[in-house]
């Protein structure tokens, strides 16, 4: 049932950008031609140039930092260099522990725009939103900074106080928020019993996520007998992504056979495929599995493998549609590159960059009146740059990535709890593993 793969990363890195799959791992080069030499003669001659007669001395490292930074930023939103204490900290985030604030950010019109806040974290309990974009952090302005430059800012000694102001849409003035960081103790899987029902939330996919899925499950059924026991919920709304080895596992967990994922590079000797093996932990009962905007890469791949396989019914809103492949180079002491190098499908031969998940039943979750206008609906197909997917269509990807604090005004668990139950029926509900098809 658990497997141990190359590091591979499926969400928001270093709580700092869309997640991405990502192995560990070294690439031959391809030996350039003689006009590429030319042209890095003319990037010399710049460097120099500016070295020595810019108005203010420049930092070398730091024109190196930038001019790498900006090649990789002009491939796609997801390739970026990371220096050593940016591939410390992924490293660190990977293992389910990490000092911040507890939210996940990209980059969007110079400022920092907040993907998500972590459940039960100091920004998450100050309010912060996904969808918030931070202009100011303790009085600074957000813009002309880099990305890792502005995280790097929100980082700090623990019990320490930060200012952001967070600029956020239908508000009419920017707004102040001063929160306290704190050492950010993921935990990668939240579950209880809903009556005859049983409820597992994935957060992240560290290297925590399939031990706590596992024993979550083993609680629920020691909590509720095998002939009372109706079906689970996964719910993988708002879960930007993380391990992919924790992605296949999640998703073996609940399979028998078949294949959970495949990566294609764009040399077909590349193409690697990872299959399910024999034990499932629910012993069969059915499952729902729940998906919205903030549903991301690895939260994708599980999604994706268990409705193709047709083991669970996938239900709520169209997911992010994060479907590219970040291979992690390191560089030794000098950090680690992070590029792109593949498109990953789901078990149909389905590649989801710039679509998402298409639920199998769509329920909408209604915003409350106080955030009317003031979330959006989000999705890789709406970030500047972005590989265009081979299905992505005008339609795009994502929709808006929202739960409600309260199981109760949860329309969209609510209706997995009566679909499990019996109160309400859907031809696509249940999932039948018989039915699977399968490409050849």
């Amino acid at each position: 049932m658990i497997r141990r793969a190359s590091l591979v990363l499926v969400g928001a890195l270093m709580g700092a950008t869309a997640m991405g799959v990502v192995y560990s791992a070294t690439i031959p080069a391809l030996a350039a031609n003689s006009s590429t030499y030319r042209e890095l003669a003319i990037f010399g001659d710049v460097f120099e140039r500016v070295r020595a007669q810019y108005v203010t001395p420049p930092q070398d490292d730091k024109l190196i930092e930038n001019a790498i930074n900006g090649m990789l930023h002009s491939l796609d939103p997801h390739s970026s260099y990371m220096n050593s204490t940016d591939a410390e900290d992924m490293r660190t985030q990977t293992r389910g522990e990490f000092g911040g604030l507890g939210i996940e950010v990209t980059m969007e019109e110079d400022l920092v725009k907040v993907t998500s806040p972590i459940d039960d974290t100091p920004a998450a309990r100050a309010g912060v939103l996904a969808g918030d974009l931070i202009s100011k952090i303790d009085g600074q302005d957000v813009r002309g900074l880099k990305l890792e430059e502005a995280v790097d800012k929100m980082r700090g000694a623990v019990g320490t106080p930060i200012k952001l102001t967070i600029l956020r849409q239908g508000a009419d003035k920017p707004i102040d928020v001063t929160i306290v960081r704190d050492i950010i103790a993921v935990r990668a899987v939240k579950f209880r019993v809903e009556g005859d029902v049983g409820y597992l939330r994935v957060i992240s996919f560290t290297e925590k996520t399939f031990e706590d899925l596992k024993k979550g499950i083993e609680k629920i059924k020691a909590e509720v007998p095998a002939d009372k026991l109706k079906g689970y919920v996964l719910d993988l709304r708002l879960n930007p992504g993380g391990l992919l080895d924790q992605a296949i596992n999640v998703s073996d967990a609940f399979l028998e056979r078949g294949e959970v994922v495949s990566t294609r590079g764009r040399n077909p000797n590349e193409t690697r495929r990872f299959n399910a093996t024999p034990g499932d932990l629910t012993d069969g009962k059915p499952i729902v599995v729940l998906v919205n905007g903030g549903s991301a890469s690895a939260s994708e791949i599980v999604a994706g493998a268990l409705q193709d396989m047709k083991r669970a019914t996938v239900l709520g809103t169209r997911s992010f549609g994060k479907g590219s492949v970040q291979t992690i180079i390191p560089l030794g002491d000098a950090g680690a590159l992070r590029l792109t190098t593949a498109l990953y499908y789901t078990p149909s031969g389905k590649s989801i960059q710039g679509t998402g998940i298409t639920p199998d039943i769509k329920v909408e979750q209604p915003l409350p009146p106080e955030l009317l206008g003031k979330v959006e609906a989000q999705g890789e197909s709406d970030l500047r740059g972005h590989i265009p997917g081979q299905n992505e269509t005008e339609e795009g990807s994502g929709s808006v990535a929202y739960v409600p604090p309260e199981a109760k005004d949860d329309i969209q668990l609510n209706f997995a709890l009566d679909l499990l139950r019996g109160n309400k029926t859907d031809p696509a509900f249940p999932a039948n593993p018989e039915q699977a098809e399968l490409k050849k």
